[in-house]
């Protein structure tokens, strides 16, 4: 083999282990809080703590009316913390809906070590104690672009009466791949996020919101998602929107309201 051919083994090979151990510097970015750090809104709210083991805390929000017309449990991107995110609870809130928003481990308040496996059992449990509060047909999930993964996991084991889905991913996978196409993303990326595979157990309608012009996660992945379950998924497409600003889009709170008002 040329002497050129083992530099590029070599290197792709190193690479490969960098992204192995480094790679949830790049998929995540979170704002770390301290315990005592007070939230401040306008509207009503608490703040909630869900102990899932010792040591393992999962920090939210609760944005409530006196008579809800149901619950929007919203999990959030990659970025910041629920502090940032809780600006969105308003598309939903002023809809006469409550709404709960939680930070993954790492993020804002909330504690432990990050695996995939885990983290959805956390969510899991954040959805089983909010379903002794409010029944299923009274509970959306909706899972923004990393979120949607968290979001189509819960409907696929849980039922629901809306998943909404903004900026989804086919699998993270695939996401990844786009960047860094030369490396064996299948073995190093300890997340994989299937949200192909969940979709196709969801019983509940789906509702897919993408931005046409969406350069981080193109609508050709909710195109595909679509079709893994057509019969109960419709996909909204926003003209023009990107993936960070479909909420600057009268087109975008048109859709939620007449999602809500269903």
């Amino acid at each position: 083999m040329p002497s050129f051919a083992y530099y590029i083994v070599g290197s792709i090979a190193l690479l490969s282990v960098a992204v192995y151990f480094l790679q949830e510097f790049f998929i995540f970015k979170p704002e770390k809080l301290k315990p005592g750090f007070l939230f401040k809104y306008d509207i009503p709210f608490r703040e909630l703590n869900f102990d899932i083991a010792p040591g393992i805390r999962i920090n939210g929000l609760h944005f409530h009316r006196d008579k809800p017309k149901g619950l929007i449990l919203y999990f959030h991107g990659n970025t910041r913390s629920i502090k940032g995110w809780a600006k969105y609870s308003r598309d939903f809130y002023r809809y006469g809906y409550d709404v709960i928003l939680v930070d993954y481990r790492g993020f804002g308040k909330s504690t432990g070590p990050r695996n995939e496996k885990e983290m959805l059992q956390d969510m899991q449990f954040v959805y089983e104690a909010l379903a002794k509060q409010y029944s299923e047909q009274h509970l959306i999930v909706y899972g923004r672009s990393l979120g949607s993964g968290f979001a189509a996991k819960l409907a696929s084991d849980n039922q629901p009466r809306y998943l909404i889905l903004d900026s989804p991913y086919y699998n993270f996978t695939k996401v990844i791949e786009r960047f860094l196409p030369f490396l064996p993303i299948r073995m190093v990326l300890r997340y994989q996020l299937r949200t192909d595979r969940w979709i196709v157990k969801v019983r509940c309608p789906i509702y897919i919101l993408h931005g046409t012009r969406d350069r981080l996660i193109p609508i050709r992945h909710s195109e595909r998602l679509q079709k893994l379950n057509p019969k109960r998924t419709t996909l909204i497409r926003i003209l023009g929107g990107r993936h960070n600003n479909l909420p600057d889009f009268p087109e975008y709170h048109n859709f939620v309201r007449d999602i809500l008002k269903e």
